[in-house]
């Protein structure tokens, strides 16, 4: 999910907390609390900071070591640990399950959006995306803030509140699959030019009643379309091209970085006259007809690397992110 949906959710179960005798006999606690969740819901995030080294360094590890099995244990240990420096006297053990949860709550959310997350590791390194829940979904940001609009100002008790927001957000969430599973599964019904090998995946957008849907030929080719108005609708097609320097280009740290990532990964190639320029997208993520999810990669008449940009840009702006005195 998004910061600020993440954000919300901590408020949220520091507002559930109040559940909890331990937590609502003490504002402090109270206070710790919320200081914990609020924390935890960002704390797997936090390694947002790896854009310091670079793009690829950050695609390649985004919501891999830091959302993983050990990564949950270790951020509600140093939250917990660093929250009783700060007050004395707190019940340790129901602050810790309570960061616990909210760091829990992080990592399971982001499962179900397209991105998905490394959660597994160490016994994995595959990247689980559910494509559920849009990495911002109105209904799950709006809840929270009316909830907490709701509590701050004393309507109803957070114990009354928070229950049934959370009551209501599983009931979303079963739905939401519910959804998710038999669009999947009736989408070649309603696909006139289907072939057997055709594999079929629908993606969330910020519009409930609208998926975009990525079908896999098995080819490398990709056909990509929008599901609206229970309506299925062909937009674009992409095939994968095959060159020597695509081949070159899968070595290069930046490619692998991405690559490492999608498993939706398309690649073109261009020649001119100083070399080659190798543009791999994630069809995945089609927007106003461009793939803006990248990793490009210029090199010379001996395949030899001589600019290369991973992330996310349009075409107007790809030119500016390489050097222009690579082309010379």
């Amino acid at each position: 999910m998004d910061t600020g949906t993440h954000f919300v959710i901590g408020v949220g179960l520091a507002g559930l907390a109040q559940l909890d005798p331990a937590v609502s006999a003490s504002t402090t606690t109270s206070i710790a609390v919320l200081i914990g969740t609020v924390l935890g819901s960002q704390a797997p995030d936090f390694d947002g900071l790896l854009r310091l080294k670079g793009n690829a360094v950050y695609i390649k590890n985004h919501r891999g070591l830091s959302h993983s099995l050990p990564a949950i244990l270790l951020w509600t240990v140093l939250i917990s640990g660093g929250l009783a420096l700060f007050f004395t006297g707190l019940p340790i053990v129901n602050i810790t399950l309570w960061v616990f949860a909210a760091v829990c709550f992080h990592v399971f959310t982001d499962l179900f959006n397209s991105y998905g997350t490394q959660a597994m590791r160490p016994f994995s390194e595959k990247w689980i995306a559910w494509n559920i829940i849009h990495i911002f979904d109105p209904f799950i940001f709006f809840s929270h803030l009316a909830a907490i609009f709701a509590w701050v100002m004393k309507l109803a008790p957070p114990t009354v509140l928070f229950p049934g927001l959370y009551a209501l957000i599983a009931l979303y969430y079963v739905w939401r699959s519910v959804v998710h599973y038999r669009l999947e599964k009736s989408l070649p019904e309603h696909d006139p030019y289907r072939l057997p090998n055709d594999h079929y995946y629908a993606l969330p957008t910020v519009h409930l009643n609208q998926w975009n849907i990525v079908k896999s030929h098995g080819d490398g080719a990709y056909t990509l379309g929008e599901w609206k108005n229970n309506q299925l609708q062909w937009l674009d097609s992409v095939k994968c091209m095959s060159h020597p320097a695509i081949t070159a280009s899968k070595s290069h740290p930046s490619v692998a970085s991405f690559l490492y990532f999608s498993s939706f990964a398309c690649a073109e190639v261009k020649e001119y006259e100083w070399g080659y320029e190798v543009r791999w997208a994630d069809v995945r993520y089609r927007h106003r007809k461009q793939y803006p999810f990248v990793a490009v990669l210029r090199l010379n008449k001996n395949l030899k690397p001589i600019d290369s940009y991973v992330g996310w840009v349009s075409d107007s702006r790809l030119e500016k992110k390489l050097r222009i005195d690579s082309l010379s």
